[in-house]
């Protein structure tokens, strides 16, 4: 089946993100060895860990693009991508939510630490909150509006912003209306950027509210591409930005940076938490 690609050039999978059941989503993506949440996993590990050491207390975790709650089951059930297609492949979609229930009930890596999800997709969400891996969601395209009251006390309550694949899709316009939901306090970030999309402009944005940016050295490997047309037109818009993809996407892997944003002078504490 031909692969249609959407206006940065990438593969479209709306045919399979719209499905209030994930076990499509999940076959395609394994399909296509998608991994940045397995590698992303230790370093949104180690950013709780160390907001947990700064602060006395567990992050709430918002994931932007979070789709059917991926990093939050990455992350709380302790498994990989592969293993959660391997997981979806069997029952209906009660059947399914039921065993994501019983599973986040005996084997949840991190009882304490509480996930939101924000998407365009609201099939997927509703799955995500129906199986208790996100315990709140907002549905909002926040880059043409802003957020209800309801959607900004949700947003106001993170600590911690993480994304591995939404910059691009999302930018400065979604991020500075998610940070500022608060008003007094600033939450801290990790987003894992494509190559192909320039974080430039959202860095500037967060430095001027008092964000210190650093890229984590090394790229991390996405997905494979979805077809010699995706990679063609991916190479071509990096090579046409100057960026050389030898080595990376030329390869046959599109391939993405780690930004990690903490707001500065001060972390924030427990105590300025709403």
């Amino acid at each position: 089946m031909p692969v249609s690609l959407d206006n940065t050039g990438k593969a479209s999978f709306d045919d399979i993100y719209e499905r209030s059941d994930p076990s499509d989503y999940y076959r395609r993506m394994a399909e296509l060895d998608y991994c940045i949440p397995d590698l992303a996993k230790p370093h949104f590990q180690r950013l709780i860990a160390e907001y947990r050491t700064a602060t006395g207390s567990a992050p709430t975790v918002l994931d932007i693009g979070c789709s059917y709650g991926v990093n939050a089951a990455v992350l709380r059930l302790d498994t990989t991508v592969g293993e959660l297609a391997e997981h979806y492949r069997y029952g209906d979609t009660a059947d399914r939510a039921a065993r994501d229930r019983s599973r986040l009930a005996s084997a949840d890596a991190m009882p304490d630490v509480r996930f939101l999800g924000m998407d365009a997709s609201a099939p997927a969400l509703g799955y995500a909150a129906s199986t208790g891996l996100l315990s709140d969601i907002v549905h909002a395209d926040l880059e043409s509006g802003a957020p209800t009251d309801r959607q900004r006390r949700v947003l106001a309550s993170a600590d911690l912003v993480i994304s591995t694949g939404c910059i691009g899709y999302v930018t400065e316009r979604t991020l500075l209306k998610v940070v500022t939901a608060h008003g007094r306090r600033l939450p801290w970030m990790a987003h894992f950027v494509l190559r192909m999309f320039d974080f430039g402009p959202i860095e500037q944005s967060l430095h001027r509210l008092g964000y210190r940016t650093e890229r984590v050295p090394g790229t991390f490997r996405q997905r494979r591409f979805a077809s010699a047309t995706e990679q063609a037109q991916i190479v071509n818009t990096l090579s046409a930005n100057g960026i050389d993809p030898s080595g990376h996407e030329a390869q046959g892997w599109l391939h993405a940076e780690l930004f990690v944003s903490v707001p500065t002078p001060s972390t924030p504490t427990a105590e300025d938490r709403q």
